[in-house]
């Protein structure tokens, strides 16, 4: 069976003082400040990136960006998947996508639709139970890279988003040699919970991001989306419930809220490696979600004390020890694994027409 553990070989996480706060961890991992520092950090790496645009097989498009790494290469790839309203340059992204360049992976940064510089690309809406396209596209990576160990790494919803891609991977006929979850979304519906009853500037902060996303979408696409209602909506549970009754296959909320969950018994038939790392002190994801999941074996689940959502931050430079996490998990993986054990290798296709 897969196992929870709560401590880390290499270097352990122990945040002091103020940094020990789990609302000051989440704020901080995409607050302004690091974001300007990121940036700095990251501006050759993203000088370097070569944009592609992916087409899934039902003709949807999503904008990803590929770097190969510049020294002490490695024969792995790493696709990264950001959270809902976040992008490729979301802070703890691209500081993980530098990081791991630094270290000899190339990277792969995957937008979801309607996310960083791509409401143009589709007229459809972004929402959470789009799947299809995500393991269409990221099969497509892979394949691209057939000679190469492909990793999956994701964030909050593109967590969330991996989890699921790792159990669908294999009956779309792929394979992936691992896949890390950082504070992955488990049970939406919890999730919604805890942004109504937390602090209120973690609502806020997503209402205003998804305010201005739809906005852009209505004004690219002004003869299909008449939005005036929505955006007399106030609160996060309001606005999701009318779209999903308005622009959605969905019946409802709950059956919407239910059609992205990974909670239950929906891992119990995992086969591709996986690690989860999460913070019990995570403001946006209960615990209890995690403590709840099934433990087939090739699911192994992270649990720190501290770390609040996609933080980690360990200290007031504002470095992220999660970068440090994925690179030592990835490099045992590649250490140990020889020639593609386990996740099933792709072979090349066939070019010749």
């Amino acid at each position: 069976m897969g196992s929870e553990i709560q401590a880390v070989d290499l270097r352990p996480y122990a945040p002091r003082g103020l940094l020990g706060n789990r609302h000051v961890q989440s704020l901080l991992t995409s607050g302004p400040i690091r974001k300007r520092r990121v940036q700095r950090q990251s501006a050759a790496y993203l000088a370097r990136s070569q944009r592609e645009i992916i087409e899934a097989a039902d003709g949807t498009r999503l904008l990803g960006f590929l770097n190969r790494a510049p020294e002490h290469r490695r024969d792995a790839l790493v696709i990264l998947l950001h959270g809902w309203e976040g992008s490729s340059e979301s802070n703890y992204l691209l500081a993980a996508a530098t990081a791991l360049d630094r270290a000899g992976f190339d990277t792969f940064r995957l937008n979801f639709r309607d996310h960083g510089e791509s409401h143009h690309l589709n007229p459809g809406l972004f929402h959470s139970c789009r799947l299809l396209e995500v393991v269409d596209a990221v099969g497509q990576v892979r394949r691209a890279h057939a000679d190469q160990a492909v990793f999956l790494v994701g964030f909050s919803l593109g967590g969330n988003f991996s989890l699921r891609v790792a159990r669908s991977a294999p009956e779309h006929g792929y394979g992936l040699d691992h896949v890390i979850a950082v504070s992955p979304v488990i049970r939406p519906r919890h999730v919604l919970d805890a942004l109504e009853d937390g602090l209120m500037i973690y609502h806020l902060y997503f209402v205003r991001k998804w305010r201005k996303s739809l906005q852009l979408k209505q004004s690219l696409y002004p003869n299909r989306y008449a939005l005036d209602e929505w955006f007399a909506l106030k609160g996060l549970r309001e606005q999701t419930d009318w779209l999903v009754r308005h622009l959605t296959e969905f019946p409802d909320l709950e059956s919407y809220l239910e059609g992205y969950s990974v909670a239950g018994d929906y891992l119990a038939d995992l086969s591709v490696p996986t690690r989860i790392i999460t913070a019990a002190d995570d403001p946006i994801i209960p615990i209890q979600d995690f403590h709840a999941l099934p433990r087939p074996q090739a699911l192994e689940i992270e649990v720190h004390e501290r770390g609040g959502h996609c933080g980690f931050i360990e200290n007031w430079r504002l470095d992220s020890w999660i970068e440090h996490r994925i690179i030592s998990e990835l490099d045992r993986v590649l250490d140990s694994r020889g020639p593609f054990p386990g996740a099933a290798r792709p072979e090349k296709a066939d070019s010749s027409g």
